[in-house]
């Protein structure tokens, strides 16, 4: 029983003094196993990606307000040609 209770003391101080200790500091230097050339292509990379992605909701919108045109355009159409028939049963 002298034991357990000596290692649970021994336990507490060791996590005490652990959990005191500093942290390692954070590097903010980007990687030096990375060359310069790879990093630059690499945001080249991710900023053609952001640029489709734009395009694309871009090219969308366009399409919908084409079809919507087209749709009006065929209701006046449509429409015109209603008031040009000549009534029947009169």
């Amino acid at each position: 029983m002298k034991r357990t209770v000596a290692t649970l003391i021994a336990g507490l101080f060791a996590t005490a003094a652990f959990a005191q200790t500093p942290a390692p500091a954070q590097t903010t230097t980007p990687d030096s196993a990375t060359p310069p050339a790879v990093a630059t292509a690499a945001a080249e990379h991710d900023k053609q990606d952001a640029k489709a992605g734009t395009k694309h909701v871009k090219k969308a919108k366009h399409q919908k307000k084409a079809a919507a045109k087209a749709d009006a355009k065929d209701a006046q159409k449509d429409a015109a040609a209603d008031t040009t028939a000549p009534a029947a049963g009169k």
